[in-house]
């Protein structure tokens, strides 16, 4: 593979990975939770994830390897683990796109009546269906011509991405900004702490951070990923923090007292592109509204460009890991894994197909969400099996913040609810299946199972927590606060149980040959 992609465009790629169609409302749901206090949701939800992605930062920089989320276990908890993360990781991915590409048509269906059946609406038509093929094989293509064009592709998009919105925040501020919104219906903590978490967990502000790992993906071609991959972490954080930040103060800002009548919890704004378009036209800044039907579509545009990107490089690391068969492992001439791309787009076009919407945005969340929880466990196994190594950033106090990360993670998981984390533990099955018909003949020592042992008491703790939980179908039998204060006492335990179970020394510098010797071949 080619280390082709500098600080600017690392960046734009973790950022086009986060600034989804999620902003035109967020600001809404964050808003009936919290009320004002959402700016603050925003700025805790920003720090938690930030932590989160800061133990990512240290381990993708000290080993910057395509596919990071799938790879990157190996040189810690070996395959079991790192199959387990990579490929739900994997088909999580293979969900992104089609769930970006619907939501492209969506936008586009009051200009294009003709992409959805009449008779059936929701549906769509053939020319619809066509439409949809035709956008993820364009995704493909993009990538496929090597990761320097697809970088300056989702540069120029991710430019319109940061522009549109930091516009469309600016002119409502300037045009109608009522100070008093921020102490009304009860004033700034009109909801309480219960409402700040709640906004933070269920009001979609955790969530809209987490396509920072996009970043880890394309490590393994950044320059100088020391510095390039930490760097552009950080950068993503804080810049779609400020974006986040903006958005919701312009949105509390632009309501009209009508708005607010009724107390924040009922607050509704209706638009034909979300409650931002809904306030644009309410103030009479119609050339607001075009734009932000333009955001609309040019969102997901850029988040299923850098999925399809990401995903091939996920099933780049699942054929090196042993997982997927060796032909995935085959570069084109520039330095792309054709092969691997053109299965995912045989799976994402399946996908699309064959699950309907609400089932692909359920298993989306589901498979991707696990991969998280590895950072922080990994970050401590590693500085134990390799302190000596140069490290261009170092987590300061890991020893506290990296439990803390942990946590974090696993209430990311918590928080999705019980209904996606019964799909999770499906997909799971489904992966240790493959795997076993795989590597039925392998000896287990090959398989790195006991470095796997803590994956079962946290998958199945996690599994009971989520069922007797507050979130997405639990039974409502754990209290809000008392939940969280529950998983924290149960990761702490689990997190240094996981740091145990880490690679032998010789494992790991076994692995860690391996794996320059299959980049001295590449580069």
């Amino acid at each position: 593979m080619r280390r082709e992609i500098g600080l600017l465009s690392l960046t734009f790629i973790g950022v086009s990975g986060v600034l989804g169609s999620g902003w035109l409302f967020a600001p809404l749901l964050a808003s009936q939770l919290a009320g004002p206090a959402a700016l603050l949701a925003w700025l805790l939800g920003g720090l938690a994830i930030g932590l989160l992605a800061m133990t990512f930062a240290e381990i993708a920089a000290m080993l910057p390897v395509a596919g990071g989320i799938a790879r990157l276990p190996q040189f810690s908890h070996g395959n079991v683990v790192s199959m387990a993360m990579g490929w739900s990781a994997w088909v999580g991915y293979n969900t992104t796109a089609p769930i970006e590409v619907e939501a492209m048509l969506r936008y586009l269906a009051p200009h294009l009546p003709w992409l959805y059946q009449s008779a059936t609406p929701g549906h769509l038509s053939l020319l619809g269906m066509t439409t949809a093929t035709a956008m993820l094989l364009l995704f493909t293509l993009i990538n496929v011509f090597g990761v320097r064009f697809f970088a300056r592709i989702n540069a120029s998009i991710t430019w319109l991405k940061l522009a549109i919105p930091m516009i469309v925040a600016l002119v409502l501020i300037l045009d109608r900004f009522e100070v008093s919104n921020l102490q009304a219906g009860g004033g700034f903590f009109a909801m309480g702490a219960e409402g700040i978490l709640a906004s933070i967990a269920s009001g979609g502000i955790i969530f809209a951070f987490i396509g920072f790992r996009h970043t880890i993906d394309l490590a393994g071609e950044a320059k100088n990923p020391q510095f390039t991959v930490p760097t552009a972490i950080l950068l993503t954080i804080l810049i779609c923090f400020i974006i986040y930040a903006l958005i919701q103060l312009a949105f509390i800002g632009a309501l009209s007292p009508a708005n607010l009548e009724h107390g924040w919890k009922t607050l509704h704004i209706s638009g034909d592109f979300g409650p931002l378009s809904g306030l644009a036209s309410a103030v009479g800044i119609l050339w607001l509204v075009s734009l932000l039907n333009i955001g609309a579509v040019v969102a997901p545009f850029g988040g299923g460009l850098v999925s399809v990107g990401s995903m091939g490089r996920l099933a780049l690391a699942l054929a090196q890991n042993g997982f997927f068969p060796q032909l995935f492992e085959t570069l084109n001439r520039y330095g792309v894994p054709a092969y691997a791309m053109l299965l995912n787009f045989v799976v994402a076009s399946a996908v699309f197909f064959l699950l309907p919407f609400q089932e692909i945005l359920s298993l989306n969340g589901a498979a991707i969400i696990l991969s998280f929880a590895v950072g922080p466990v990994a970050l401590m196994a590693l500085r134990r099996l390799d302190p000596e190594r140069r490290r261009r950033f170092r987590l300061p106090g890991a020893t506290a913040l990296a439990p803390l990360a942990f946590i974090v993670a696993t209430l990311i998981i918590y928080w999705s609810g019980w209904d996606t984390y019964w799909r999770l533990a499906v997909c799971l099955l489904v992966g240790l299946i493959l795997l076993l018909l795989k590597v039925k003949n392998t000896q287990g020592e090959q398989l790195d199972i006991s470095e796997s042992l803590w994956l079962l008491p946290y998958l199945l703790g996690l599994g009971v927590l989520s069922y007797l939980g507050d979130f997405g179908g639990g039974r409502k039998w754990l209290p809000f606060g008392w939940d969280m204060l529950l998983i924290a006492v149960f990761c702490v335990g689990i997190f240094w149980y996981a740091v145990r179970c880490r690679l032998s020394q010789d494992k790991y510098d076994r692995y860690l040959r391996e794996e320059r010797m299959a980049e001295d071949s590449q580069f």
